[in-house]
């Protein structure tokens, strides 16, 4: 039976906060068609902040955009519709779940560029422990082209220097960041979680958790993969120096350093008031 028909139980929550990442099978297969409908929308009519990672000459596209809920209606009828909002407040033991961002990342065949080792909460205007993020596969996704977690990285107390895809680091000057240790030249060292993953399948993860993947390397299927980010009662606004992604221009107007993120842009969507 599915995470959707039985919810978390406490065997998942408390994997979740020990190892950093859970697999959660058919967590949202229930909202398949809306997601890639919405997905197809977003490809069609790209929002400000689209990146295509991919170098030019390749065979292969690598298609990345955020923050487009509130305009393409698939999405914010997930937000508020789904059971994402319970299941994160459940994962990350608050009272409360907050709708952070999307991020929708396509790997059409092809695809060569790998997703670089790196962890999300420095890229963030935000802080705080109580986070999760669901990478939810809309296409069957074998072990070998998934997305790959490194078990526990979220309690190394580690801050990592954020790179974008192309391999760029950050603009950063005045905050003490960590350098990424060469995971793939030591993977003997780790305990990396990967998954065959069927449409519909999540991964949980924290958003300390180190994670990468890589490319698409099939001749004819696609990997699109709805990642949906949720926050809890401790996580506050953070301003960083430098850049950060994605940038909420609008948030950084309205909210002081240490605030709680009572913002329009964070909607509380866990408890629903209904």
């Amino acid at each position: 039976m599915s995470i959707a028909a039985t919810g978390i139980d406490d065997a998942i929550a408390e994997r979740f906060q020990r190892d950093g990442v859970v697999h959660l099978a058919g967590a949202f297969a229930d909202w398949l068609d809306p997601l890639r409908a919405g997905v197809e929308r977003n490809m069609r009519t790209p929002g400000p902040y689209t990146k295509e990672y991919e170098p030019e000459g390749s065979k292969g596209y690598f298609f990345g955009d955020y923050c487009n809920w509130a305009r393409v209606p698939e999405y914010r009828d997930f937000v508020y519709r789904s059971h994402a909002a319970a299941l994160a407040a459940r994962l990350m033991g608050s009272g409360t779940a907050r709708f952070f961002h999307e991020h929708v990342l396509v790997k059409e065949p092809r695809t060569e560029s790998r997703t670089p080792w790196h962890h999300d909460l420095p890229y963030y205007c935000i802080d705080g422990t109580q986070c999760v993020s669901f990478w939810t596969a809309l296409d069957p996704v074998p072990r070998a082209m998934c997305l790959e977690l490194v078990v526990g990285s979220h309690r190394w107390g580690k801050s990592f220097m954020p790179k974008k895809f192309v391999g760029v680091d950050y603009r950063r000057e005045g905050e003490a960041l960590d350098t990424m240790p060469d995971i793939d030249g030591h993977r003997d060292d780790y305990e990396i979680a990967s998954f065959d993953m069927a449409p519909g399948d999540a991964i949980a993860f924290h958003f300390l958790t180190v994670h990468g993947a890589a490319g698409n390397a099939s001749a004819s299927a696609r990997r699109r993969a709805f990642v949906h980010r949720w926050v809890g009662d401790d996580v506050r606004f953070k301003v960083r120096p430098g850049e950060v992604s994605p940038p909420f221009p609008e948030a950084h107007r309205r909210l002081s350093d240490g605030d709680p993120l009572d913002d329009p842009e964070f909607p509380l969507v866990w408890p629903s008031g209904d």
